[in-house]
């Protein structure tokens, strides 16, 4: 059976836009991609509520930063055969500069310590799955996306993903495609749109397996 590590924020996690709880099990991304696999993989979900890429962020009770936890992630996963990377939403806060071509420079490192860690065996190396965000947008009334987040930067985060996938040998999926955020906030995904994600990736992570 195949490994994969999962490794996101809240996305990941499987937060409930209007209560702040959680999605139950089957509607969480990791575990409606696990069932589609049907036996081929086991996903391990590492997803933290207002992980970055790369920013350090202590309004949390944990680190928020992606590039300080990966490693730990790694190391207590090994071996992995697939590292999937679902980032960068929370980038675009106001806090963190708000910026796309911030959080693909954060998603770059990111891969650069996948491709770096001293994996046992070495040769056990894990492809590497980027899945550009779903988009923000408006809350209810009309509201900014929860965070001071701009919905133009959103927007800009796939074409910038996939140019990065490419330049490193990643796979690349949007997952804009096929979820979009609920209107509570404007960021987070309903549950029903959360469980579509993981079924939509059992096809790209397949590939990947082969």
């Amino acid at each position: 059976m195949k490994e994969i590590l999962a490794f996101g924020d809240s996305l990941t996690w499987g937060a409930d836009p209007s209560t702040g709880l959680r999605h139950p099990p089957a509607f969480q991304w990791p575990r409606a991609l696990e069932a589609e696999l049907a036996g081929r993989a086991r996903v391990i979900a590492d997803g933290l509520g207002g992980r970055t890429t790369c920013r350090d962020d202590h309004g949390g009770p944990a680190c928020r930063n992606g590039a300080k936890a990966l490693p730990g992630a790694l190391a207590a996963h090994m071996p992995l055969d697939l590292v999937i990377f679902l980032l960068g939403t929370n980038d675009l806060k106001a806090i963190h500069g708000g910026r796309a071509v911030s959080a693909q420079a954060g998603m770059r490192r990111l891969v650069e310590i996948v491709e770096t860690f001293p994996f046992k065996p070495r040769s056990a190396k894990p492809k590497i799955l980027i899945v550009a965000p779903p988009l923000c947008g408006e809350g209810s009334g009309g509201k900014a996306p929860a965070g001071g987040r701009e919905i133009a930067e959103s927007r800009l985060l796939a074409p910038l993903y996939a140019e990065l996938a490419a330049a490193t040998g990643c796979g690349f999926f949007d997952a804009a495609n096929v979820a979009d955020p609920s209107p509570a906030d404007g960021v987070h995904l309903e549950a029903e749109a959360t469980a579509a994600l993981g079924r939509a990736l059992a096809g790209p992570v397949a590939a990947l397996l082969d």
